[in-house]
């Protein structure tokens, strides 16, 4: 009787956790502390207007690299590269350190940058980074 009490408990448990519903997030409010991510870790090379520095540093604005594959992007974030890449069209050979930021904090930074500078990137959850950052 007692083990069947508690296998119920765990089994209510174990389905309330399953069941919840993701968080919603408020795309301007991330935007938000996104923006102060980026003054304080970005700005200096891609620019304040996300236009990067001609042969240096890649353009944010309108780019074709940092829109195709958010995975990737996340990564970038956090891993940095030293790796060339292709931003519309032109090749840049440079280095960019990864950042030691919280899942909330890159999540925020994505949201802003993929949402300004002409970009049109919709929303990126702490999930999708926590997920992103396993793989």
């Amino acid at each position: 009787m007692k083990r069947s009490l508690v296998l119920i408990i765990a089994v209510l448990i174990s389905g309330a956790v399953f069941s919840q519903k993701p968080v919603a997030v408020d795309l301007t409010k991330s935007m938000k502390a996104g923006l102060e991510i980026y003054s304080t870790n970005c700005q200096s090379c891609h620019m304040e207007n996300g236009e990067g520095i001609e042969d240096t540093y890649p353009p944010l604005a309108s780019s074709d690299y940092m829109m195709a594959d958010k995975n990737r992007l996340i990564k970038l974030i956090l891993n940095g590269s030293s790796e060339p890449m292709v931003v519309n069209g032109k090749t840049y050979q440079g280095y960019m350190p990864g950042y030691p930021l919280n899942d909330q904090e890159v999540s925020d930074l994505i949201n802003f940058i993929r949402n300004s500078f002409g970009n049109k990137g919709g929303v990126t959850t702490p999930a999708e980074v926590a997920a992103a950052r396993k793989n």
